[in-house]
């Protein structure tokens, strides 16, 4: 058990580093010059030059690389030059917006995809089954960001039931006091239910687009996997035995069923963190992936490469955290290793 931890803790510091190098090289090969840009269009080359040098972007490749690992090293991301603020600062600030909008997707997702899946491979070829293939297909075939904007058509601009896709809050509203950055969480705290409320209505439909996305491909999982162990010696046994059918779904089909699922679950988690960029544009949501997208427009690298680390470090421990889950839901696993 404990070598294959330590095979993980360095197959994770292997992934990191590689990130780092190749976010460092994208970065300096994107069009565009930050000196430029920042020196302003009516600059002339030596205030261009001055910036540059400024920057530190006047020294080799190599040498910019080491600096950057070393203060990497220290904690320090750098500094954005759109904000004027230390990109450890915007993301900490930002992060927390962007993991209740994420997490509020996948929650819903998970409530409705896994009894769908669930349902539809019991009652095979049954109306319920064939609803769920329409909702998977459904799900790959509309591009997130459509998604979106066709849910604030209709909600908000047409029937007028949402509020304004402005962010996290109308404008008549204050944030309630930061503990965790969640606005749900914080405002129950505090006890404000009227923020609960705004909170929840702005994260409605930003949650809706992210749910639909994911519907699909955990429906569908889900339904493949509970297919395969229904068909199994041991739930035909389990039937066989008297068991009633709750049970034998239940209890021995839906946990045989679970690994593959949890698999899923983490990839669509990765695949939502990054849907999460187009998604926080259409609804103004002041989280990590529309700071990244301004700060790519700006080719301000620090932000960047701060929030494709970030990802990294975000996507490896979703990963070791579903390696434990795996022990946990099948002992077996832990047995192998």
């Amino acid at each position: 058990m404990f070598l294959r931890m330590g095979k993980r803790v360095g197959i994770t510091l292997f992934s990191i580093a590689a990130v780092i190098v190749i976010t460092f090289a994208l970065t300096r090969i994107l069009p565009g010059d930050t000196a430029e840009y920042f020196a302003g269009p009516a600059a002339t080359k030596e205030a261009i030059q001055e910036v540059r040098v400024k920057l530190g972007l006047d020294k080799p490749k190599y040498q910019q690389f080491i600096r950057y690992v070393q203060d990497l090293s220290r904690g320090d991301f750098g500094q954005s030059l759109t904000t004027g603020q230390p990109v450890i600062r915007d993301l900490t600030a930002r992060l927390p917006a962007s993991a209740e909008l994420t997490l509020a997707g996948l929650i819903v997702s998970i409530l409705i995809a896994i009894p769908l899946g669930v349902l539809a491979a019991v009652k095979e070829g049954s109306f319920i089954d064939h609803i769920s293939r329409v909702v998977a297909t459904a799900g790959v075939s509309l591009p997130v960001f459509f998604t979106g904007l066709l849910l604030s058509y209709f909600f908000y601009f047409k029937l007028g039931w949402a509020p304004s896709p402005l962010g996290r809050l109308d404008i008549i509203y204050s944030a309630p006091p930061q503990v965790t950055g969640f606005y749900l969480i914080d405002s129950l705290i505090a006890g404000d239910l009227e923020v609960f409320w705004a909170a929840l209505k702005q994260l409605i439909l930003p949650a809706a687009t992210l749910a639909i996305f994911s519907l699909a491909p955990i429906t569908r999982m889900t339904r493949a996997s509970m297919l395969a162990v229904l068909s199994s010696d041991f739930v035909r046994t389990a039937r066989a035995s008297g068991l009633s059918t709750r049970k034998v779904i239940l209890t021995y089909a839906f946990r045989n069923a679970l690994l593959p699922v949890i698999t899923t679950l983490g990839m669509v988690f990765s695949f939502l963190l990054g849907a999460n960029v187009l998604v926080e544009k259409v609804f103004a949501w002041p989280g990590i992936g529309s700071y990244a997208v301004e700060a790519l427009i700006a080719s301000d690298f620090a932000p960047v490469q701060g929030f494709v680390l970030v990802m990294a470090v975000m996507y490896v421990l979703l990963n070791l955290m579903i390696d434990l889950l795996y022990g946990v839901i099948d002992p077996r696993v832990r047995m192998a290793a």
